[in-house]
């Protein structure tokens, strides 16, 4: 997979402060998706740590650049939620990655984002961001009290400036609760196997997820990673050579146990604000992922699930805050509101049918 050659010069990479704060950066969001999944599914913590620690690693030394590694939100939202089983989850990851790959490679997306209204795109993230929000109200009443603290510290975090980092502040000190009541846990040291989903795990409901994830990821993780790239780093990654890397990472990497994972451009923007120049960034990630993979297993089997909901709550504001970002607040909202009623693959499919409609009639 060739990169386009106006980064050839790839800058040295660099360990210094500013690259393990970027680091964190492109963590706020997936260490708390990935431990929710942890702990509400049956889904091994460890390999999908150490996915992101193996692409983390990957895509920085192939790029060349503070690349962001992300989960396919959407798909994290409704296996978090249960609407999907850790089988569909994996069907709709494989072919999510498939048809990225076809796309990517045959240079097709540029044009099929002229058909996906910026609208509908900001109603998938809306649709999603109510499914974790509601998810995340009804594990936060299993404790008012620890919910309730959470919340204030949420609050502290976001008043003194930080608000994408209030969800990870949380998680920090829900595990310094479970580990203050449990101690801290054996390692665990993982095995690698191969396997894909059973047969009966491909259903509508994976083809209806696929769709919806396929939506966000044209839009934030192809097409607005590459417009941020070039704005901040000046390089030439266009959102065809994105949407391949990411069929390709989810190819390989679902069958080893990770979970579907994408470039995003909020990660990217977190690396950028956090202070990461470099590749560097991604290689302290990869390492702290690698080592969260082997001792974080046994805490989140005793995480307080009411702190968890706010996190996701905290997560889901964050999303919807960003899909509100639309020229036409009517569909986008519209769009939000099926998702959360039927599914996100029918509002999309729904969104994206009355949007053309709707350009054709006008």
């Amino acid at each position: 997979m060739a990169h386009s050659s106006d980064y050839e010069q790839t800058p040295a990479i660099d360990f210094s402060v500013s690259e393990f704060t970027g680091a964190l950066g492109d963590s706020v969001t997936v260490f708390p998706i990935v431990v929710a999944i942890g702990a509400l599914t049956d889904l091994s913590l460890t390999h999908l740590l150490l996915g992101f620690a193996v692409f983390q690693v990957v895509w920085g030394l192939h790029y060349g650049l503070p690349m962001s590694v992300e989960p396919m939100k959407a798909l994290a939202a409704l296996v978090i939620a249960g609407s999907l089983t850790a089988g569909e989850l994996a069907v709709a990851g494989l072919l999510a990655g498939g048809i990225l790959l076809v796309v990517g490679s045959t240079g097709t997306l540029g044009r099929l984002t002229q058909y996906i209204g910026q609208p509908v795109i900001r109603g998938v993230q809306v649709a999603v961001a109510l499914i974790l929000l509601e998810t995340g109200v009804q594990l936060g009443l299993n404790s008012i009290p620890l919910a309730l603290v959470a919340v204030a510290i949420a609050g502290v975090v976001i008043l003194a400036g930080y608000p994408r980092a209030s969800a990870l502040v949380v998680l920090c000190v829900g595990v310094g609760i479970t580990v203050a009541q449990t101690g801290l846990p054996a390692p665990v040291y993982p095995t690698i196997a191969i396997g894909l989903p059973d047969v009966q795990a491909v259903s509508i409901t994976a083809v209806e997820g696929t769709l919806a994830q396929l939506a966000m990821t044209v839009g934030n993780a192809a097409v607005a990673t590459s417009l941020l790239l070039s704005d901040f780093y000046d390089a030439d990654v266009s959102a065809d050579e994105l949407a391949s890397s990411m069929g390709v990472m989810n190819l390989v990497a679902i069958p080893l146990g990770a979970m579907p994972m994408c470039h995003g451009s909020g990660g990217v923007a977190g690396k950028y604000a956090f202070g990461a120049r470099t590749a560097g960034s991604n290689l302290i990630l990869g390492a702290i992922y690698a080592i969260a993979a082997v001792v974080a297993v046994g805490i989140v089997a005793a995480f307080p699930l009411s702190m968890l909901g706010v996190i996701l709550a905290l997560i889901a504001v964050e999303l919807g805050r960003t899909g509100l970002k639309s020229d036409q607040l009517a569909v986008t909202i519209g769009v939000g509101v099926i998702g959360l009623v039927t599914n996100v693959g029918v509002a999309f499919v729904v969104g994206a049918v009355g949007y053309l409609g709707l350009q054709r009639f006008r």
